[in-house]
């Protein structure tokens, strides 16, 4: 649940709060006073739909230049004109209660099947702030074929169908570029590997 903030912006005032939907997750419209640059105050709302916080993970074969993602069903974007409405990604999920290490940890494992050995923060991004309150932590980590542990897919009892795909990154980028990669955090992601892979080059040399 978003905690309201208290006080921390002068040209914000929340007036009310209310809660729209509270079904899968929580919808809630906000009331609110803001002071433009010329300190008149206005009236405003927006709704802002709150699902938690997530984390999201790239794994990288440095050595053979391949990548770890996964293709699932996503309704919204089947409603948005996504062909089949499935979408190529990165591993990702929920924090839950846990942190993103300890998250990040469980999806990758539950999705793909690989264990990650060891697990590199990145950063933390906010994808949708007009509409959504999720703040997404991604991380990065390396992978052989002896990490598998299990053929992944995905969490059965919640109704995942999950694909693995193992690409070459330049394969993954070229997805991309022909529109077929279209998940935001998982362009974001290859765009990080393309740069990390030059930083490489640059330095062997």
């Amino acid at each position: 649940m978003v905690k309201l903030p208290a006080e921390t912006n002068a040209d914000i005032r929340i007036t009310d709060v209310q809660v729209l939907s509270d079904n899968w997750y929580t919808l809630r419209r906000v009331d609110f006073d803001q002071r433009d640059h010329t300190g008149t105050w206005t009236t405003q709302n927006r709704e802002a739909y709150d699902r938690g916080n997530g984390a999201t993970i790239l794994l990288v074969d440095w050595a053979r230049e391949t990548v770890i993602l996964t293709r699932q069903f996503r309704m919204p974007c089947y409603l948005n004109g996504q062909p089949e409405g499935m979408l190529i990604e990165t591993p990702a999920g929920l924090l839950d209660s846990d942190d993103a290490e300890t998250a990040i940890r469980r999806e990758v494992e539950e999705e793909t099947g690989y264990r990650a050995r060891s697990v590199h923060r990145l950063f933390d991004l906010f994808m949708s702030p007009g509409s959504v309150t999720e703040r997404v932590v991604f991380f990065t980590a390396e992978y052989t074929p002896e990490d598998r542990v299990s053929g992944g897919g995905g969490v059965v009892e919640e109704g995942e169908q999950i694909e693995v795909l193992e690409l070459e990154l330049d394969d993954a980028l070229a997805r991309v570029a022909a529109g077929e990669i279209r998940d935001a955090k998982t362009v974001l992601l290859l765009q990080w590997a393309d740069q990390q892979r030059a930083l490489r080059v640059t330095l062997a040399g």
